[in-house]
């Protein structure tokens, strides 16, 4: 691929000549554009992405934006704006597609439709251990040699495939670290969610067997494993082996009844992906329903940011929108969703997709990919459920939404913010935790955009205080987050310039605590020059009852108790619950990174490198060694009871 430079023409197409609006170099750079299938990038003055689109002809879609005058439309608006344009030659659609989606995750553009979702999707994995086998939780990078499942649209969907796979072929789900050193049966396998394998009450044939009948099963051949089972049970009562004969009896009954409470059971239908799309309000939700084996795994919803704005951009050689904004919205899910996740061969739709994008997914993927919008029989059940699901969780999101828009509203008025845009309404919150001083850590929460912005929070390890001074840590925290913004805040104002790319203060700082607290982030507020009036404290009320809080200025202004029912405070109270959420989490994950690190057993008097090693040996590593009894560990050689006792006790 090559990017085409800026060159102008000898002379412009007539078709672009007919908007004038634009200036000439913009002009002339559509008129040079080639033949070819490529990328194309719309810059504002201020050198800001409006737009990336993809195209087989570059010179005819391009050209499609300027070829009449949009009038107000969403295109108009946008085409109003452009001052520049950057175009990537690719060899097909396919590379058309991949370039196209990861500028588009790269640099968010304002007139895309965006989906944003970062969390990977969590897989059931069938691990390669030689002779037994264990099924586990997994989500991360796939390795070739163990065998995954899925994937899921939730981690409560593969824990329930999970607790299947015990009921029905019982197999093992502990670490290998407590399957090697095993001395008895666990609970699992008194309650006949485990076929023992940790102490030979089943042989590495048998096992293998049903880890060969759970995959077939998890690949959609139930029928198969069902007639398989049954044909095993009658050749063990032909020859009298009626213990055995009970058992796969019992796994027979077990599988029937799974069979039974799932309703979809198709075998032509493995694995197939359901998409609804429901459009209202500005807002739009797209319900993803996956069938895998011939099993119904559940849904996931996704919302996408500037439906308003990037729905109707696509336009065709014609200059007109052709395709309405349900199948936009299906078109930039289904580009943007399985650049990282299998695809199904098959696809079910609620409106009809580009299907010129499904060709350049089959290259890219290398998987015939298949879309039906107008599915019959059980496909059609399938659709009417996830549309079903589409508009229920539209709504629950407006309604939502909705309320936190209030919230907001009565925070700004309760305030008095001096904002013209109460979208734009900016919350930083900061919390300390630490445990008798131990691992303290700092928490900078973000709400924006009436809702708390999870990619933005940051947390900061406080070091070089008093262990327990909470003072000096919010004191540290609110430098490292203020201190450099604040130097180039106060530079611009002497030079009468801010430089591009200046992040901005946010409208409100909330701390957690009262006057103490307060007094601390004003010292720091009046060292870097900032505002006092942003911050405010948020103080516990009479006997640290919820609905009692009062909020504490900086700036001199007198306590401010807002009542027990308003809106505004339920804001408060949420942002800075979320704050303390996420320092507790992350002060607690430090402590226990420290507690179990590997260094901390020679700390241990008695533990030097020769029976530290002789411990990960045995155990697997520290986490094994935390989850064995003192009993256990006492059984490694060189390792006395009263030893075992103290290492049991530091790490507990």
């Amino acid at each position: 691929m090559s990017d085409t430079p800026s060159v102008p023409p000898p002379t412009a197409d007539p078709a672009v000549q007919a908007e004038s609006t634009h200036n000439a170099q913009v002009l002339s750079d559509v008129a040079a554009l080639p033949a070819l299938p490529g990328v194309y990038r719309y810059f504002d003055a201020h050198g800001q992405v409006l737009y990336v689109g993809k195209a087989i002809n570059l010179k005819k879609r391009v050209s499609s934006y300027f070829s009449k005058n949009h009038g107000g439309t969403r295109i108009g608006h946008m085409v109003s704006k452009i001052a520049r344009l950057e175009t990537t030659v690719v060899r097909s659609e396919a590379e058309a597609l991949l370039l196209e989606n990861n500028l588009i995750k790269t640099l968010n553009p304002k007139y895309n439709i965006l989906f944003r979702d970062d969390k990977s999707y969590p897989y059931l994995k069938i691990s390669a251990t030689a002779g037994f086998p264990r099924v586990s939780y997994y989500r991360g990078a796939v390795e070739k040699k163990h065998h995954y499942f899925g994937p899921y649209p939730s981690a409560w969907a593969v824990k329930e495939a999970i607790l299947l796979m015990q009921k029905v072929f019982k197999l093992r789900t502990c670490e290998d670290s407590i399957f090697a050193n095993r001395t008895r049966p666990c609970l699992l396998y008194q309650i006949k969610r485990c076929s023992g394998p940790c102490v030979g009450h089943i042989s590495s044939e048998a096992y293998a067997q049903d880890v060969a009948d759970a995959e077939r099963f998890l690949h959609g051949d139930a029928q198969d494993v069902m007639k398989a089972l049954e044909a095993r049970m009658m050749a063990h009562a032909d020859k009298l082996e009626f213990e055995q004969a009970a058992e796969l009896r019992n796994q027979v009954a077990a599988l029937s009844n799974v069979l039974h409470q799932q309703s979809v059971d198709n075998v032509s239908d493995r694995d197939v992906d359901i998409l609804a799309v429901k459009v209202q309000g500005g807002r739009a939700c797209v319900n993803l329903a996956m069938v895998r084996g011939g099993r119904h795994l559940g849904d996931r919803p996704y919302f996408p940011v500037q439906v308003q704005d990037g729905a109707g951009l696509e336009v065709g050689e014609d200059g007109q929108a052709q395709r309405s904004v349900e199948s936009q919205i299906l078109d930039a899910f289904i580009a943007q969703h399985y650049l990282n996740v299998p695809v199904p061969p098959s696809l079910v739709v609620s409106h009809p997709v580009d299907k010129a994008l499904l060709q350049a997914l089959s290259e890219q993927s290398g998987v015939k990919v298949s879309a039906e919008a107008n599915p019959r029989g059980q496909r059609r059940v399938w659709l009417e459920m996830a549309q079903t699901n589409a508009n229920l969780q539209l709504a629950r999101l407006l309604s939502e939404e909705g309320s936190q828009q209030a919230r907001t509203r009565a925070l700004y008025e309760a305030l008095d913010l001096g904002l013209d845009n109460l979208d734009e309404l900016r919350v930083e919150c900061f919390d300390i935790s630490h445990t008798a001083g131990e691992s303290t850590q700092a928490s900078c929460v973000v709400f924006h955009h009436h809702k708390m912005q999870n990619a933005e929070y940051r947390r900061y390890k406080i070091a070089d205080i008093t262990p327990g001074d909470d003072y000096a840590a919010m004191r540290q925290v609110l430098l490292r987050r203020y201190g450099k913004l604040a130097e180039v805040l106060n530079e611009a104002k002497r030079s009468g310039e801010t430089p591009p790319g200046t992040g901005r203060l946010p409208d409100l700082v909330l701390v957690d605590g009262g006057k103490g607290q307060v007094s601390m982030a004003r010292e720091v507020f009046e060292q870097l020059g900032l505002d006092l009036a942003l911050i405010v404290g948020v103080e516990k009320g009479e006997g640290r009852r919820i609905g009692l809080e009062e909020l504490v200025f900086a700036d001199g202004r007198d306590k401010v108790y807002l009542g027990k029912d308003s809106a505004a405070l339920m804001l408060v109270a949420q942002i800075r619950d979320e704050a303390h959420r996420f320092a507790i989490t992350g002060m607690r994950a430090a402590r226990a990174k420290v507690r179990m690190d590997g260094g901390k057993l020679e700390e241990i008097p008695g533990i030097g490198p020769k029976r530290r090693a002789r411990l990960l040996q045995r155990f697997g590593g520290v986490r094994g060694v935390a989850l064995a009894s003192a009993a256990d560990i006492a059984s490694v050689e060189g390792i006395s009871n009263e030893l075992a006792e103290e290492i049991y006790r530091a790490l507990h």
